[in-house]
């Protein structure tokens, strides 16, 4: 067969003669004539590096260039294009808190609280009443004292910021007394000690990585001396042969000197977790009666809410807070508010919470209720994957994630996934990495585990609908 001409650059048609097509008319007037002609401009630009470099024919140009082609080109740029950065996932790794997923799931009253903070215009900073300018934290400050028994509150946009603001506030150039053992990185490399250099405060350790005794605290407290904090120990827990002074022996220490104890207490719990079946953790109220004066904690986290670090104590102390210039450039915005606010909210009611609140359903779920979903789940996948796959049921332990109680364990169920070929469990994971809504599990001791202690039952169709596609 006589082989086709190579194609020519001179050949390539005009940008405006393809914009003057019949087939494009329909999509420009849906799209614009900037997009399409955008998209236009980068597919010539493609023709023409493919036929510099001798990969095309006379003929694959002709038939790139014309009218259907063009629409399937813009078509699927344009589908590109809309495909979300932030992409919906389902979670079966276990973890529920999971920070590289986004962690807490907020709850129908928050979602439509930020839509119509989003969508209307709002008394942000208004007080009606007075009609005058009012304090964007006000309803989530009362909120907080309300379930917490703190006199006053303040919020910025995370945990780390709410520390760093607190620090810079009440202990620039002054020193901190927090024990060894506590010095915490917790992830992406925020490190206490670093944030303490940011907000301007000097850290004076005591005691050992394991054990910190009262009398540490109270030998190092001198003349620039600002306050004593106690750290949640994030992400990792210290057994054995170890010592800890509690919440209430250092703020007796701190207040007998005339200082401040102040408890970043991380995941920030508002409700006791034994009630739910949990493994119990330090509450907010717990922490400040015990004699902490200021705690900061996270609004994602156990709360169950958006990002946001709360800080929660003192009246006297948060208005020193509140008037550092740091507090404006660290603020929430309306629709963070909006979430927080309808999340604590809920607490007012905390019989219903484990139904209301996304986070509590999930980590309260028993293990009996788990397994029953695996059971329904089986058949179905099994039948989606190629013979090359095991799947099986099996029990699992879930965590809580986030630096939440890094040593407990939930019990849970889900499926086992083995390959008898090499490199078979990593392709699969990738496969279902790809589905339109990714599916992302965990590889371990030989085998791709799907906890489905995240999946809740009403996505369950959903879920298993995306599972054909794995059965080419």
């Amino acid at each position: 067969m006589p082989r086709t001409p190579p194609a020519s650059v001179a050949a390539l048609p005009s940008l405006d003669r393809l914009l003057r097509l019949p087939a494009l008319a329909a999509m420009i007037e849906r799209h614009g004539r900037s997009r399409i002609t955008s998209l236009l401009r980068s597919h010539l630009q493609a023709l023409r590096e493919r036929i510099n470099a001798g990969h095309l024919s006379a003929e694959q140009l002709q038939q790139a260039v014309d009218g259907p082609a063009l629409v399937a080109v813009v078509d699927a740029a344009i589908a590109a294009d809309a495909r979300l950065n932030l992409q919906p996932m389902f979670n079966l790794t276990g973890t529920v808190l999971h920070t590289n997923l986004g962690r807490a799931l907020l709850p129908e009253a928050a979602v439509h609280a930020v839509t119509c903070a989003m969508t209307t215009p709002v008394d942000l900073e208004l007080d009606i009443a007075r009609g005058r300018r009012g304090d964007r934290d006000a309803r989530v400050q009362s909120l907080v004292c309300e379930l917490t028994g703190a006199e006053a509150a303040t919020v910025v946009n995370n945990n780390a910021a709410a520390v760093l603001l607190l620090l810079n506030s009440l202990a620039n150039r002054r020193e901190v007394v927090v024990s060894r053992g506590e010095l915490v990185e917790i992830g992406g490399a925020f490190r206490i000690p670093d944030v303490m250099r940011s907000a301007g405060a000097r850290l004076l350790e005591v005691g050992t990585t394991n054990r910190t005794h009262p009398a540490d605290f109270a030998n190092a407290i001198g003349t620039r001396t600002a306050l004593l904090m106690e750290v949640h120990a994030s992400n990792y827990a210290i057994t054995g042969f170890t010592a800890k002074v509690d919440t209430t022996a250092m703020a007796t220490i701190a207040h007998e000197r005339g200082l401040p104890l102040v408890v970043d207490l991380g995941s920030g719990s508002l409700c006791g977790l034994a009630e739910f079946g949990l493994p119990h953790e330090p509450t907010v109220q717990e922490t400040l009666a015990a004699g902490a004066d200021l705690v900061s904690f996270s609004g994602d986290k156990l709360l169950g809410g958006p990002q946001a670090g709360i800080i929660a104590g003192r009246a006297d102390l948060i208005a020193r807070i509140n008037r550092n210039p740091l507090k404006r450039a660290l603020r929430m915005d309306k629709m963070g508010l909006a979430a927080l606010e309808a999340v604590l909210a809920l607490y007012r009611e905390p019989e219903l919470l484990a139904r209301r609140l996304p986070t509590l359903r999930t980590l309260s779920r028993t293990q009996g209720d788990i397994d029953a979903q695996a059971q329904r789940l089986l058949q179905p996948m099994r039948a989606a994957l190629a013979i090359d796959y095991v799947i099986e049921q099996a029990p699992m332990h879930s965590q809580i994630g986030s630096g939440a109680q890094p040593q407990a364990q939930l019990a849970s169920a889900g499926l086992r996934i083995t390959s008898a070929h090499r490199g078979g469990l990593d392709r699969l994971a990738k496969r279902l990495r790809q589905l339109p809504k990714p599916v992302l599990g965990r590889i371990t001791d030989d085998a791709l585990w799907l906890d489905l202690r995240c999946l809740e039952s009403a996505d369950e169709t959903a879920f298993l609908a995306q599972w054909s596609a794995l059965q080419a």
